[in-house]
C-alpha cells in the first residue's frame, strides 16, 4: 500500500482531476462507526419482530404441525430480515449520499466509480452483497493493503473505488473577490448546493487556480460553460447578473461552507 496513493482523471471539460485514495486506517474507521449505527438499527429491528413473531407463534403453537412449521418460516424470515437490514444499509446511504455512508461521512472519505463518476443503485447494491466476503478473514483487509488502487473485493465487481471527499483548500493561490463574498452569502437561499459533487468542486478550484494562466479568449469561455453548468446542477433558475469568474468563486466559497 503506498501512504497518499493518488489517482487522476480527465473530465469532458479537459481539466485533470487528482484524487487522494482512502487508505485502510479511515476505511476502518468508517466501518467501525457504520457497524454501530448499524447494530442500533438492528436492535430495534429485532425486538420489534421478536414481538410480533412472538404473537403470531402464540396463534398457531396449538396446531402441532402446522405450528411447528409456523416457527421454522418466522426462523428463516428472521435471518433474510436481517441480512436485508445489513446489505440495504449500506446500498441505502451510498445511493442516497452520493457514495457515503454515516461512517464514511464522519471520516471524510466517498465511493466513485473508476472513472470518477458518482455510484448508482447497481455499484452500492455489488459492493454490499460481496460485503460478507470481504470480511471473511479479513479478505477485503488484504486485497486494499496490497493492490494499487486500493479496492477489495466488493470495489472490483463493482468498478469502484474509494477516495478522500475533497474539502476546502487553502484559497492562497487565488483572491476571491469582494462581490463573490456579498453572494455567497445569498446562495444557499436560490441554489440547492447539496447537489454539488466533490468532483464538480475540483473542476471549479482547478478553474480559479489555473485562470491567471490562461489566454483572455479561453479563460472567458471556459468560465461561462462552467457558469452554466453549474447553474444547471445546483437548479438555479436564474443567474445572478455578474461575470461568471464572481459566480465560481462564490459556489467555491459555499461548496467550502456546505462542507465544514
Amino acid at each position: 500500500m503506498h501512504i497518499f496513493n493518488r489517482i487522476k482523471f480527465r473530465t469532458p471539460e479537459s481539466v485533470e482531476l487528482e484524487f487522494t485514495l482512502a487508505g485502510i486506517g479511515s476505511r476502518a474507521w468508517a466501518l467501525l462507526i457504520d457497524y454501530l449505527v448499524l447494530a442500533v438499527i438492528l436492535v430495534v429491528c429485532i425486538y420489534t419482530w421478536i414481538t410480533i413473531s412472538g404473537q403470531v407463534a402464540e396463534v398457531w403453537k396449538d396446531q402441532d404441525n402446522f405450528g411447528s412449521q409456523v416457527g421454522l418460516w418466522l426462523i428463516a424470515i428472521t435471518f433474510l430480515l436481517l441480512f436485508g437490514i445489513y446489505a440495504g444499509y449500506f446500498v441505502f446511504f451510498e445511493t442516497l449520499w452520493q457514495g457515503q455512508t454515516p461512517g464514511k461521512r464522519f471520516t471524510k472519505i466517498r465511493v466513485v466509480r473508476d472513472d470518477g463518476r458518482p455510484v448508482g443503485l447497481a455499484q452500492a447494491t455489488l459492493r454490499s452483497l460481496l460485503r460478507p466476503l470481504d470480511e471473511f478473514f479479513f479478505l477485503g483487509a488484504f486485497l486494499i493493503i496490497f493492490s494499487r488502487r486500493e479496492k477489495r473485493l466488493g470495489d472490483w465487481a463493482a468498478g469502484t473505488i474509494v477516495i478522500e471527499s475533497q474539502t476546502a483548500t487553502a484559497s492562497a493561490t487565488f483572491t476571491i473577490s469582494e462581490q463573490a463574498r456579498l453572494l455567497y452569502a445569498e446562495l444557499p437561499n436560490t441554489a440547492d448546493l447539496s447537489q454539488l459533487l466533490p468532483d464538480d468542486f475540483a473542476i471549479i478550484r482547478e478553474y480559479l487556480q489555473r485562470r491567471s494562466a490562461m489566454a483572455a479568449k479561453s479563460r472567458i469561455a471556459l468560465a461561462s460553460k462552467l457558469t452554466q453548468q453549474v447553474a444547471a446542477i445546483v437548479n438555479l433558475d436564474k443567474l445572478p447578473e455578474v461575470p461568471p469568474d464572481v459566480f465560481l468563486e462564490a459556489v467555491y466559497l459555499a461548496y467550502q461552507h456546505k462542507e465544514l
